[in-house]
Order: structure tokens, then sequence, then C-alpha cells
């Protein structure tokens, strides 16, 4: 037969289908495509430091877990200021903080976290608060805020991290009592905080929940109780804010609501400032002044030194830290020595005995930098193990317990750090990966990881 005959009411129901075996002409229907049940994003997190990528793929499945191969997937970010993703599931991360990364076909969606977590070159643990400078120069503080020493523009206490207003970008940052101060890469000079002393040096005693410029360009400040240091780039020494026990150096007992210069023409390397101050000359020598009823000047006596005094034995030090009642500091050879009061072994010669002059600290470390806080000490050795010791009463030495110590005693949790900080009740430190820990006091929340509970071992920040 040369044709195929077919009877007109099959011919109607046949009407838009494709006949078969007639007329040599036609095939089998085409099964519809599976149906997409869910879209799997791998990984389902990960983490980024500010500029970071990372490629996040997606598949489709059926019902039954079958991949389903040769879809197209549309990707987006549930915040493109944190990461944004491109087409192909490429994400770059942006400023701290998170993001829901979403890849959807047909109508299906599945999700992954990327979380970006900023690098902090320094960290600053002051009374209650805490800041930090991360590596794009943003000043983040979180912690108690009663005189908007976070610099947020508010006076709201915050439980994790919060941006210093401004737009600035800073070197670095240091957290007093209740004020901060913060030097940009030019040698701009900026504090916010309280202010009844004049400590912010802006010529008031106004204070400011946000950055005010400081007359003055420094290298490095150090922000104390009520007061502030600072070093400009020729080596000299500038004070400013409350003078009670002559803690500016200038040889008087006056406020100051501007900087002015210590007395004796030194040029200082660096200085640390809280209840006393204490600096490092350009040429190794130790010198302290103000506070001194426990021997924390380091002169071999007590009473107030309303002029920078030598710091007895003859070391040469790299760096120095006072706090209220004892300082500590790292000598050029790496040996740690500590002075003034000790009732809490915070000199960790072993003992509880106050001393009115350097005595090496226990156990023959070998330091880079040790930091005093209230009634301890930490520091960081040459291998990145950071030890503490002193005070306890909240963890705040970091061995995961609240015995006090008279001798170092390493920090648990293996981490290998870069730097610590140590504050009024907590202590706070860099990794080498570049990841701040705190641990201690949290009751104003100055350990950063979102809760008020004290920490007895190293916690991560939390952003």
């Amino acid at each position: 037969m040369s044709a195929c005959r077919i009877p007109g009411i099959a011919l109607a129901l046949l009407v838009g289908a494709q006949l078969v075996g007639c007329g040599g002409g036609g095939g089998p229907t085409e099964p519809p495509p599976p149906t997409v049940a869910s879209v799997e994003v791998t990984p389902t997190a990960y983490t980024l430091t500010p500029g970071g990528t990372h490629q996040f793929t997606a598949v489709a499945k059926d019902e039954d877990g079958n991949t389903i191969s040769g879809r197209t997937f549309t990707w987006s970010s549930s915040s493109e200021d944190v990461a944004t993703v491109d087409a192909a599931g490429l994400a770059t991360a942006g400023e701290p903080g998170e993001a829901t990364i979403t890849a959807e076909a047909s109508g299906v969606t599945g999700e992954a976290v990327l979380t970006v977590e900023a690098l902090f070159p320094s960290v600053s643990a002051g009374s209650s608060h805490t800041c930090v400078v991360t590596a794009d120069g943003s000043a983040y503080c979180w912690g108690a805020n009663t005189r908007g020493q976070l610099g947020d523009g508010t006076a709201t206490s915050q439980l994790t991290p919060v941006l210093v207003s401004g737009g600035l970008r800073f070197a670095s940052v240091g957290a007093g009592r209740v004020h901060t101060c913060g030097v940009t890469g030019d040698g701009s000079t900026y504090c916010w905080g309280k202010n009844a002393s004049g400590e912010l040096g802006d010529g008031t005693t106004t204070d400011r929940a946000t950055p005010v410029q400081v007359g003055l360009s420094f290298a490095s400040v150090s922000a104390g109780s009520e007061y502030t240091c600072g070093v400009r780039t020729g080596g000299s020494a500038y004070c400013w804010g409350f003078n009670g026990q002559g803690r500016l150096g200038d040889g008087t007992y006056t406020d100051r609501h501007t900087p002015v210069p210590v007395s004796g023409g030194l040029s200082f390397a660096s200085v640390s400032a809280y209840h006393h101050t204490c600096g490092v000359t350009t040429g190794g020598s130790a010198y302290c002044w103000g506070f001194n009823n426990n021997g924390q000047v380091g002169d071999g006596a007590i009473g107030v030194r309303t002029n920078p005094v030598p710091v007895s034995g003859g070391l040469s030090f790299a760096s120095v830290s006072g706090w209220g009642n004892h300082t500590c500091g790292v000598a050029t050879d790496g040996s740690a020595y500590c002075w003034g009061a000790n009732g809490f072994g915070e000199l960790g010669d072993g003992t509880t005995t106050e001393r009115h002059t350097p005595v090496p600290v226990s156990g023959g470390l070998s330091f880079v930098l040790v930091s005093a806080g209230d009634n301890h000490t930490c520091g960081v050795t040459t291998g990145g193990s950071a030890y503490c010791w002193g005070s306890n009463s909240d963890g705040q030495l970091g061995d995961g317990t609240t015995i006090m110590q008279l001798a170092p005693v390493l920090v648990s949790g293996g981490l290998s750090f870069a730097s610590v900080s140590a504050g009024g009740i907590h202590t706070c430190g860099v990794t080498t990966g570049e990841v701040t820990y705190c641990w201690g006091y949290n009751g104003d929340g100055q350990l950063g990881d979102g809760t008020t509970d004290n920490r007895l071992s190293p916690v991560r920040v939390v952003w």
C-alpha cells in the first residue's frame, strides 16, 4: 500500500498528535523533564575574611534524591554589603557579617551561610570594653558604653562588635577606663567617650559618643583612667586630661583639656597610661610618673611623681605596660620584669610581696610583649604561646580555672597568639591567624561573644 487509510473518527482523535508507523514519519513521545524537588548548595557554611573569594556549587535533585543534570541556577546574596555572588556561584567577601547565599532552579532554592570575619592587627582591652582595628583600618568596639566609649553614636552597651562612627581608618586604638582614642594612618588622633576631665583632648569637658579630633598628631596613644598620653613622630610625649597624682608628667597637678608636653625633654618610643604612666625611650630606658602608692613607678620608693623618673635596675626595655598598681616590661633580651603591687601575684615572681623595683617573672620564658591588667598580667612568648598570672577571680587568666596564680600559666586552647591585651578583669588576644579571642569577666559584654557569661578559657569574638 502506498498510503495509510484512517477512518474519519480515528483521524479526528489524532489531530495534533504524531502518527506512528504511517508514511514513514515520527517516533515515541519524549517523557517530560524530571521535577526539581530540592537544591543542595555546597558547602553549607563557609568563612572568609574581607576581600576573600569562594566558589559555591549547586545540584538539583528529584523527589527520589537523584541528581538532575543540565539545570541552570540563579545565585543571590541576602546582604551584598557582606558578600556578593556572581552568576557562576563565586562569592566575594565584603564587610564583616553573615550572608545567606542562595541558588534557585525551577522555583526551588538551596542555601549556604557565608560568614565574613574581619582581620584584627591589634586589640585593646579597657576596663569594661574592648576595641580592635581591622586590616582595612576600621575600628570596632564592644562592651560597656555608658559614656559613649564605643564610639557608635549611642550610650548603649553592645555584646558584639559595632563600627566606630565617622568612616575613619585607624592604625591603632587604645581602650581606657571609660574612653577610647585612636591614631589614623597619617597621625591624626581622635578620642571618644567620657570627657569630664578633658581626656578627649578637644578643649572641652563634654562627653562624645563619636570621635573628635585632638589638636596634635601622634604616632601612638594610650588611653588611661580619665587621661590620655601619646608619642609624636619625633619622640616627644604629651598627656592630657585628669592630673591627679601627677599622671600627666608635666610637673603639676592641673587638669589639661588639650595636650601638654611631658617634662624632661626625653625622646620616647612608646608610653602606657592608666593610673600612672610609664614609657620606654628610644634608647631603651624606662621612665615612669604619677600614682605610686605601691612602688609601680619602679624607682625604689613610694610617693607621687609629677615628672618622669628612671626605673631602677639599669635594664634595657623593649616595651612596658602599666595599669592600676603595677607595671611590667619586656627587656631587650626577651625576659620579663614586673614591679609594684603584688597582692594577687600579678608580678609573677612566685610571691605576693610588693616590689618597688623590677623583679624577673618566674619561669624563664622569653616574651615578645607583656600587658598589665588590673590585678593580672598576660604575655606572648617568642613561640606564640600566651601566658597569664595574678588574679583569676573571673577566669581572666584563661587557664580554665578561677585559681590565682603567682607565676605564669599557659592560656588554654592551644592557640598561637600574635598579641594579648589585659584589661580590667578580662583579657583579649589576636592569634597568628588574625582571629580575636577573649576570656574572663563578661558582665558588660566585653568579651564580644554575644553573651554576658564569664569565660574561663578563650572564646571567639562573634561577628
